[in-house]
């Protein structure tokens, strides 16, 4: 008999809001603080200490408009956030500061997440939905040089970019995107040559998150439907479906894979959280806490496998925290 789903770990009040966003900083090592950075629809980025499960700081650097990404730049001190005043901010939070020391104008009315990759020491590139509806810019952070905008072909329809994934396969190789479009296609782009790989009709709605597993080169993605769609990368560079999932009910907000590429989690519109195994997406388990819509799900990146930890943000302004298949 299957073992019923564990209760959250603990689970984190206090935003006032919607949680929108999630992001991890455990890795450091002892006596280093494991911490949590989450993004609320109030406009505030709050700062949790996973030892005693409260907040240590409160950032406020969007005028009060929703946070919906928060990510660190190389350790707890370097903060990147995006809001729907259409700010990317960095942050400088080393000896308790709590300034913005920069920030880009993205110009873009939408909810699309910027994506992060670090290319070399101190080096990153950002790639952001542009102003222009379809266009996504690629910034090189932190002197914010323009790299190239990346412009679907004449009549190509694809509506807004919804979602951003940067990545390479290692160091020192081609930067690449996967993007997730309105009209429910991923595209593969070539970052340095500013062109479309391939293109996949996954959906028949926006695509609302993805994420990608470089070394087995195999992406998901969810959208407002009751579909998870598997795809695969091939040599020649072309995206391929590999399978689909039906879903009991429909609207997928946020997709990740833990990083050690074992098992997912989906953030559920439905107020579920999701589990599956990457290898075969076969269903782990459903976690059912929360009152609303689940909004993100976030892994933590703890060395030891068994102090890893799953994070889940909701409308009904709660964060539950999982341990769950930490042994594997």
């Amino acid at each position: 008999m299957a073992l019923p789903p564990p209760d959250p770990q603990f689970v984190l009040r206090g935003t006032s809001a919607p949680v929108h966003t999630l992001h991890f900083s455990c890795g450091g090592p002892e006596p280093d603080i494991p911490l949590l950075f989450s993004g609320s629809e109030n406009g505030f980025i709050h700062v949790w200490n996973l030892k005693t499960h409260r907040v240590d700081r409160a950032l406020d650097g969007h005028g009060r408009k929703s946070v919906y990404c928060v990510e660190t730049m190389g350790g707890k001190d370097r903060l990147l956030s995006q809001g729907r005043d259409q700010r990317i901010c960095l942050w400088d939070l080393a000896e308790g500061r709590t300034s913005v020391t920069d920030s880009v104008f993205t110009e873009h009315v939408g909810f699309c997440r910027c994506s992060l990759l670090k290319v070399a020491q101190g080096r990153w590139l950002m790639a952001m939905a542009a102003r222009s509806l379809e266009e996504v810019q690629i910034l090189e952070l932190p002197s914010k040089t323009s790299v190239c905008t990346l412009k679907p072909e004449v009549g190509a329809k694809l509506g807004m970019p919804m979602c951003l994934k940067l990545w390479q396969l290692s160091c020192g190789s081609q930067p690449v995107l996967l993007a997730g479009y309105e009209d429910g296609s991923v595209v593969l782009w070539n970052v340095s040559m500013g062109k479309a790989l391939s293109q996949l009709n996954c959906h028949q709605e926006p695509v609302m998150s993805l994420d990608f597993d470089s070394e087995k080169a195999k992406g998901i993605s969810g959208s407002s439907e009751k579909v998870l769609s598997i795809w695969s990368l091939n040599e020649q560079q072309n995206l391929q479906v590999y399978k689909t999932h039906e879903l009991v009910n429909a609207g997928i907000s946020d997709i990740t894979l833990r990083p050690d590429k074992k098992i997912l989690a989906t953030a559920g519109w439905d107020h579920r959280i999701r589990i599956f195994g990457w290898k075969k997406l076969k269903p782990l388990a459903v976690l059912d806490y929360h009152t609303a819509t689940v909004h993100c799900v976030s892994f933590s990146d703890h060395s030891t496998p068994r102090d890893r930890l799953l994070a889940a943000g909701s409308r009904d302004q709660r964060i539950s925290v999982w341990s769950i298949y930490a042994q594997t």
